[in-house]
């Protein structure tokens, strides 16, 4: 129960975050208190952060993709070097907000197990 529950809320607390306008960055602070709160083990605390948000991103940059009928992502694929493929630029994109979200998730579980070795 608790890996829905860290799914859902980091994926739902990042979407609510990308809502406003601050840096795209911001999520990590909501996964870092959701992997703060509920206990997971530190592998698992990476894998969950990781796809959570690497779904996230890629069904959200899928989206945006198709709505402008790929236009955008071929020429910013066009310039880094992605050899034009607009789906490897949906996966990197989705990968980098993966890392992000894994590597705050694993902070935050570390830190709670700190504490709890501290008592």
């Amino acid at each position: 129960m608790k890996l829905f529950t860290s799914i859902f809320l980091t994926a739902l607390l990042a979407y609510v975050v990308g809502l406003f306008e601050i840096p795209w960055w911001s999520f990590a602070f909501t996964t870092f208190i959701v992997f703060l709160a509920i206990p997971q083990h530190t592998g698992k605390s990476f894998f969950i952060g990781f796809l959570s948000l690497f779904i996230l991103w890629g069904i959200l940059a899928f989206k945006i993709d198709m709505d402008n009928e790929h236009l955008l992502s071929q020429k910013v694929a066009g310039i880094l070097p992605l050899k034009g493929s607009s789906v490897l630029l949906i996966f990197v994109s989705a990968l980098i907000g993966g890392l992000v979200a894994g590597f705050s998730a694993l902070t935050g579980s570390l830190l709670r197990t700190s504490f709890k070795y501290k008592k």
